[in-house]
């Protein structure tokens, strides 16, 4: 385990190789479109990004500060809620209802982190979940207000303009795939700038050892707030993005224990207290959920003959393999834990290390 001086002594230099591929992967993706016009691939892109969107803002609190929080939920369902409702109910464009949202989950952050930072461990993450439960129950049962369990649907974006010149009129896939990029990178620059400052190595220091650190001068109550209203406020972006994408939200999408699940497993496929880790994560879950979803993977088993397409068990595979993706998840997650305990990202890094271990 490191120590505290070794956290506070890390540096963060990056060789100009990686500075370089990152750009590259850069530029390619706000080519993308130009080149690919097809709507299910843009659909699987948004989708990535709205994955990197969630798993970066977890990491802040999770991967960064040590504390496992399971009720993301609450912060996504918020920013989906606050923005759908400004919209449809008072005919708020989303561009000004995000910033409702992203205060109203401010405010519930700093509730939420002053009653449950009090505890640690899994009774942090019991109540992590109670809370989110308790947000997705309000929204169920004050219809007046939320539309209960009808949820909301949106009659339409209007267009984007600047100075009376239309920038956008959402009629195509495209601007929600530059929207969720540039938000993404937000996530990504932001993760880095927490990783590389004073703040990030307070939340390392408070990760590794909380007694320690407090030993030291680190406030633990005033700076894990902060990493949960940054991850909170990250996280409802997400939940706003999600919202004007799909145009409903309702207590099952938006504000369900599954989304907190799924939020975290991005972290810990990827990899946990990593930049690129949550995006190794998305990589990994949004093309298998996609494969799970359109039964890609049951047609694969039926045509390598392992399985005939019409016994019992193909019949099986065929009605349930397609609602299977939270078993496929947890399998998943079981692999990764016994042989890739750093997630995936962490795996390889140990791989190459190793490599140059032996050659020199």
């Amino acid at each position: 385990m490191k120590t505290i001086r070794t956290i506070l002594a890390t540096t963060s230099g990056r060789s100009p190789i990686s500075v370089a591929l990152f750009l590259a992967v850069l530029a390619a993706l706000f080519l993308f479109p130009r080149f690919v016009e097809s709507p299910y691939t843009l659909h699987i892109m948004i989708l990535f990004f709205l994955s990197t969107i969630m798993g970066e803002s977890w990491n802040i609190l999770g991967g960064y500060t040590g504390q496992y929080s399971v009720g993301h939920a609450a912060y996504f369902g918020t920013g989906a809620y606050a923005t759908m409702m400004l919209l449809q109910f008072k005919q708020i464009p989303p561009w000004y209802g995000v910033w409702v949202g992203l205060a109203a989950v401010a405010v519930i952050a700093l509730i939420i982190g002053s009653i449950c930072f009090r505890l640690r461990g899994p009774y942090f993450v019991l109540a992590s979940i109670a809370v989110a439960e308790i947000m997705r129950l309000c929204a169920m049962n004050l219809q007046s207000f939320t539309n209960g369990a009808e949820g909301i649907l949106s009659a339409g974006l209007p267009p984007f303009t600047i100075g009376g010149t239309v920038i956008t009129d959402f009629v195509s896939k495209v601007p929600f795939y530059y929207i969720g990029l540039c938000l993404a990178l937000l996530t990504i620059v932001v993760t880095w700038l927490v990783q590389n400052s004073k703040l990030g190595y307070y939340f390392q220091a408070i990760r590794e050892d909380q007694d320690a650190a407090n030993s030291l001068g680190i406030n633990l109550t005033i700076y894990k707030n902060i990493a949960l209203v940054i991850s909170a406020m990250l996280t409802s972006l997400a939940g706003s993005f999600y919202a004007i994408y799909v145009g409903f939200v309702d207590p099952p999408t938006v504000l369900a224990l599954d989304i907190s699940v799924q939020i975290v497993l991005i972290c810990i496929i990827g990899g946990i207290g990593t930049i690129y880790g949550p995006v190794i994560g998305a990589l990994v879950l949004v093309p298998l959920s996609e494969a799970l979803r359109s039964n890609l993977i049951a047609s694969a088993i039926f045509k390598t003959g392992i399985v005939s397409e019409e016994s019992n068990i193909g019949n099986f595979l065929k009605e349930n393999l397609a609602h299977a993706h939270t078993l496929i998840y947890g399998i998943l997650v079981v692999i990764v834990i016994l042989f890739m305990p750093d997630g995936i990202l962490g795996f390889f890094k140990s791989l190459t290390a190793r490599k140059h271990k032996e050659t020199a």
